[in-house]
Formats: structure tokens, C-alpha cells, sequence
């Protein structure tokens, strides 16, 4: 190993016009050769690394929410279906139901707020009020705090329903289609616009 850096030194030497180095001129030449290397290594590697698991987790995150929004809404077509085919008229059918947003679960919290008014008068008569109110929130815990236990949810919003297709075998005949309308309507306060109600094949 003392004969490769002999030689290496060798080499520089050569290199070097004149063949004598200074202690200086070698410092000089190793922190240019470690700067080198340190601008040759990419340093966004790491950075896209963590971006990349952070957008991960966000994509199984929605995922998760999108999988939990389509089985709520298979569950609604199913007991639709179920619903309407017992309808005098309406016969065979099929559902299709679209919905606004994905449930929402709201989280209990503690409120704290205070409230101070204060009256001034001065020697003219007149008077000003000046009122400050302060407010706080703390997340309410099962288990009392944020280690020992989840959020309280204290309700959970269901998806809203954005539109109604219904496909009968009694589509054609307009008494069913006013009945499935009002239906459709008295269970998901959709606007008539948004349901569409037609002959199945």
C-alpha cells in the first residue's frame, strides 16, 4: 500500500512542471479532489426518498378514503335495488349512485374561551368599550391524552349523494317513474334533476 502511494505521488509529480510539490499545493489539490467527489454525489436522492414515502402514505391515505366511499355506495345501490323492486310496476332493476364527498368524521374538542369588556369615559361626556375574547381548542382523547388513545369522534358525516340513475324494466311507464322519483328523493334529498330513471333492456 506505501508503494501505491509512492507511486501515485510519482505520477502527480510528473504532472506538475518543475516535479516538486509544496505542502500548500497538495493540501490545495486533496480539498479540490474532495469537493469533487462531494459535488459528484447526488444529493437529491435522499430528499426525493422521504417526498416520495411522504406522497406514499398521502396515496394509501385517499386510496383507503376512495375504497371506504365506493363500498358505501354499493351499500346504498343494493338497498335501493331492494327497495324498488318491491315498487308495484318497476320490476327488474338497477342502480347507480354517485356520490359528492367521501364521510367525514368530526372530532370532539374542548372549547375554553374568556371574555373581557371595558368602559371608559373621559372628562367630556363621552365613553368607549373595548371588549377582548380569547379562545382555545383541545382535541378530546379515549384514553385521556394523545398517547394513550385516539381522538374521540363525536359524529360521523355520511357522503352526500350527488346523483341517482335507475335502470327498470317498468321505466317506460310514467306513474313508476314518479313513484321511483319520489322515492329516490324522500330517502336522499336529491334534486329532481339529478335522477334519472329509465327503461331497462
Amino acid at each position: 500500500m506505501l508503494e501505491d502511494k509512492k507511486k501515485w505521488m510519482v505520477k502527480i509529480k510528473e504532472l506538475i512542471p518543475g516535479g516538486k510539490l509544496k505542502k500548500d499545493q497538495i493540501l490545495i489539490m486533496l480539498l479540490a479532489g474532495i469537493l469533487l467527489l462531494v459535488i459528484a454525489i447526488p444529493s437529491g436522492a435522499g430528499s426525493t426518498g422521504k417526498s416520495s414515502s411522504r406522497s406514499g402514505s398521502a396515496d394509501s391515505a385517499s386510496s383507503g378514503s376512495d375504497a371506504a366511499r365506493d363500498s358505501y355506495a354499493r351499500d346504498m345501490e343494493a338497498h335501493l335495488e331492494e327497495v324498488l323492486s318491491q315498487m308495484a310496476g318497476v320490476g327488474d332493476v338497477t342502480v347507480m349512485i354517485t356520490l359528492r364527498s367521501s364521510s367525514e368524521k368530526v372530532v370532539e374538542k374542548d372549547v375554553e374561551g374568556e371574555s373581557e369588556s371595558v368602559t371608559e369615559s373621559d372628562s367630556q361626556g363621552g365613553s368607549r368599550t373595548t371588549q377582548n375574547s380569547t379562545r382555545g381548542e383541545t382535541t378530546v382523547y379515549d384514553g385521556g391524552s394523545a398517547q394513550d388513545g385516539s381522538p374521540y369522534i363525536s359524529k360521523e358525516i355520511s357522503p352526500q349523494v350527488e346523483g341517482v340513475v335507475v335502470l327498470a324494466s317498468g321505466g317506460n311507464n310514467a306513474v313508476v317513474v314518479q313513484n321511483i322519483t319520489e322515492a329516490v328523493q324522500a330517502l336522499f334529498g336529491v334534486d329532481t334533476h339529478k335522477i334519472k330513471i329509465m327503461k331497462k333492456n
